[in-house]
């Protein structure tokens, strides 16, 4: 008889790499390796610096009146975290009409992403089109 072992998910090695997607409604994604960074906090503050086009996170208390909680998406808890962000990107003027990755830095205490990058295009299964001829044409052929 084999000796099968049962894969899960939480054997995938950590991303190292900090990241945080800016999603098309206006919400932020924080993956794990930015959540870790940031030590795990419960509420962040948003930042902006309009000069250079630079989103920041910075942990605070939940009590905090600005803060932001950081919620697990799903039932998962190893990542990735959700910041409600609609009226941030609004108010800023951040594009929010498809939803881009960027890598993310700690510059002392704020995860930062630089929006002068282009950012990763980010696409979900969710609504992902069986249709071949329409897969194609957005060049995504799998």
């Amino acid at each position: 008889m084999a000796n099968f072992q049962v894969f899960t998910r939480r054997m995938v090695p950590l991303v190292k790499q900090p990241a945080v997607t800016i999603q098309k409604r206006g919400n932020m994604s924080v993956n794990r390796a930015a959540f870790v960074a940031l030590g795990e906090p419960q509420a962040v503050e948003l930042l902006y610096d309009p000069a250079e086009n630079i989103v920041g996170f910075r942990a605070v208390p939940t009590d905090t009146e600005h803060a932001y909680p950081m919620r697990p998406q799903g039932q998962k808890e190893d990542g990735p975290y959700i910041v409600a962000g609609m009226a941030f990107t609004k108010y800023y003027g951040i594009d929010t009409t498809i939803s881009r990755r960027w890598p993310a830095t700690m510059q002392d205490d704020v995860l930062c992403i630089d929006l002068k990058q282009e950012g990763t295009v980010v696409t979900s299964n969710r609504g992902r089109s069986t249709d071949v001829e329409e897969v194609e044409a957005q060049g995504k052929l799998i």
